[in-house]
């Protein structure tokens, strides 16, 4: 039986806290796709505070076998517009070849400020109700139907 909740048919990861607005490149922690349920899919986003004009931004997927050696996955490089301030931007990777994977954000010529990095794991073989405990609170909540008044 299918869960109306989309938190129970995915897994939610942080992947990197913000950092500081500079021009070094980032690299998040990864996602360990063959773990916790087999998700065969997954969407990584980066959410961007401040760039600056002029800023040459851009993001890619980078997997690997063993979670060490990363390499780049063909056509999933994105540049970010230098007034892309205070958005999101993802890739979506279905039925990746390699087990982990995580993203790097290439910074050059001006200053961006990342916010943070998640990955959202889906299409797992079972239906879990758990995300990665040391990035996602467990005082996260589900409700149906809730009706107005004090929250």
């Amino acid at each position: 039986m299918s869960s109306m909740f989309l938190s129970e048919r995915t897994y939610l990861k942080r992947l990197a806290n913000a950092s500081a607005a500079g021009t070094t490149d980032v690299d998040s922690s990864s996602i360990d796709l063959g773990a916790d349920n087999g998700y065969p899919s997954c969407r990584l986003a980066v959410l961007f505070g401040a760039i600056v004009s002029g800023a040459a931004t851009s993001i890619k997927v980078q997997s690997s076998s063993d979670d060490s050696t990363f390499n780049d996955l063909t056509g999933t490089s994105v540049t970010v517009a230098d007034d892309d301030d205070n958005q999101i931007v993802y890739v979506d990777v279905v039925k990746p070849l390699e087990r982990y994977l995580r993203i790097r954000v290439v910074k050059a010529t001006q200053n961006s400020t990342v916010d943070g990095i998640f990955a959202e794991a889906y299409d797992g073989r079972i239906q879990s109700s758990t995300d990665d405990a040391t990035t996602v609170s467990a005082s996260s909540e589900r409700h149906v139907s809730p009706v107005e008044g004090t929250a």
